[in-house]
């Protein structure tokens, strides 16, 4: 077969009607062996060794969520290993909505890079660096003494998770592991086996069981409600654009990866969505179904504190809170922590947001809201650095005689945010700043060849440099690692395992 089996772009209904042509019995499988086969941890991106570059982890999971949502067992043929790859390449050829359109050039690049970025992203995150997190986070960074919480009371992970988070993250560890080595499959009679016994030392089986059941397991018959409810709401926001869209919305295998009804015991399409599950994103979402919108305010006081303990870190600079300041009749508060460094001074502001569907979708509905998220984090990096330059007393003891650059930290990375595309509203930075997500600041903190205050001025110098990504700039630069995320892998059922390392580990 040749690389290039679609010498044309490919309408959504030609794609869907590929799939449907297999029962999803015969094709899901398929799918789950292979998205285990290219999806192990222990080397990066490993699809780009997969035939014709095609199997990427997520042309598979969309492969696999519109097989369970639109295909029928019905007078439908049995899937082959090349059926999947002529799925997968009519993905990779699937019409771009807007690229081709009559906007602005700038506008459409813009767009087509959110949907990019929001499609691909999420699968690029190290997988130990982003569980690690979840402890780190949710576990070990202490509420703020300031605030009173009114969701995360001692004992709110097991009425969240009907376990500790320990536990949780360790559970979908062991689903996440089986699912790799069983080509996308677990099945709970293993701990009927010599190293069930072994896995039921750790994590107790009922307690695995019940997890699964409570938030990882869903059925056929869900799938296809949940895709119904986003295609329709997705009709009232893209009009025209929403069957080319479609790919870019929420994929019902994120909330439940773990599938019934496909022979014994439950088949993962994606084991990958099974790990996520358990990383700040994942439970950043599962606690807004709980506890409503106090567990995301209440995340994001966490949140601010943890990037604290990781500024800490850093060798040789002193690192600042929060300062109450008045300007005329009002109280005001600075950016979250400033960071003092002998060549430069850092202001950080942190803000516990990821992108929503609208950012994904790249229109420009979700441009603006992107924006006006990030738009107050922005004024206050301008009013903090404003209060140094004018002396206020408050601020006497952050320098005004050296460079001075603002990092806007969010919980989850933002694409194209720093590149010099179109912005509605935005405000125009009075010193140089740049959008990072947490493990740019991870990362950041535990350089060894250099400096971060070295490396940040060397960028901002650089006009190409300044609009990449944080992340660019940290490649190939060495790192310590990460103790705050060390404590963190530390706490789960499965620490005695070698911890990875690299410039991408903890």
């Amino acid at each position: 077969m040749g690389a290039y089996l679609y010498d044309r772009l490919v309408t959504e209904d030609e794609y869907r009607q590929r799939i449907r042509r297999h029962r999803p019995s015969s094709l899901l499988p398929l799918i789950a062996a292979a998205a285990a086969r290219y999806g192990t941890p222990q080397r990066p991106q490993p699809w780009l060794e997969s035939p014709f570059l095609k199997y990427t982890p997520w042309a598979l999971a969309d492969a696999a969520r519109v097989s369970l949502a639109y295909g029928t067992e019905h007078q439908r043929s049995e899937a082959t290993e090349r059926d999947l790859l002529e799925i997968l390449a009519a993905y990779s050829s699937l019409k771009e909505p807007t690229l081709h359109g009559t906007d602005e050039p700038a506008v459409r690049l813009r767009d087509f890079m959110m949907r990019l970025g929001g499609e691909q992203m999420a699968w690029q995150a190290p997988e130990f660096v982003s569980l690690a997190r979840t402890a780190a986070l949710y576990l070990h960074t202490p509420f703020p003494a300031h605030r009173q919480p009114r969701c995360m009371v001692p004992g709110w992970d097991t009425e969240l998770f009907g376990c500790p988070l320990p536990d949780y993250v360790g559970t979908a560890q062991l689903l996440w592991g089986c699912a790799l080595l069983n080509a996308g499959r677990f099945d709970p009679a293993m701990f009927d086996s010599r190293d069930g016994e072994k896995f039921n030392r750790v994590v107790k089986r009922e307690t695995v069981l019940r997890v699964i059941e409570r938030h990882f397991a869903t059925d056929v018959a869900s799938i296809k409600a949940t895709e119904k409810q986003t295609v329709d709401s997705l009709t009232r926001v893209a009009g025209g654009k929403a069957a080319q869209l479609r790919r870019f919305t929420y994929n019902p295998l994120l909330g439940r990866p773990a599938v019934t009804g496909f022979g014994p015991g439950l088949l993962c399409p994606s084991p990958q969505l099974v790990w996520r599950k358990a990383t700040p994103a994942g439970i950043y979402h599962t606690g807004r179904e709980h506890f409503g919108t106090g567990f995301l305010q209440e995340t994001g006081y966490l949140f601010e504190e943890y990037i604290g303990r990781q500024l800490r870190l850093i060798p040789d600079a002193d690192v600042i809170g929060e300062i109450t300041h008045q300007v005329k009749r009002n109280k005001l508060l600075s950016v979250d922590w400033i960071v003092i460094f002998d060549d430069l001074v850092l202001l950080v502001e942190v803000k516990s947001m990821m992108p929503t569907e609208n950012a994904r979708l790249g229109l420009g509905d979700g441009v603006a809201e992107t924006d006006s998220k990030l738009a107050r984090a922005y004024r206050q990096v301008n009013g903090t650095s404003a209060q140094i330059d004018q002396n206020n007393p408050e601020f006497a003891g952050i320098p005004a005689d050296r460079p001075r650059q603002a990092l806007i930290v969010t919980l989850e990375p933002f694409p194209v945010a720093n590149a010099n595309l179109p912005h509605v509203d935005l405000p125009v930075p009075d010193i140089p700043t740049t959008v990072v997500g947490a493990q740019e600041i991870e990362r950041l903190v535990t350089l060894t060849d250099t400096t971060p205050s070295s490396l940040l001025l060397e960028r901002a110098a650089d006009p190409q440099r300044s609009t990449w990504a944080l992340n660019e700039c940290l490649t190939g630069h060495e790192c310590a690692r990460n103790p705050v995320l060390d404590q963190g892998w530390a706490s789960y059922p499965w620490a005695t395992a070698r911890l990875p390392s690299g410039p991408d580990g903890l």
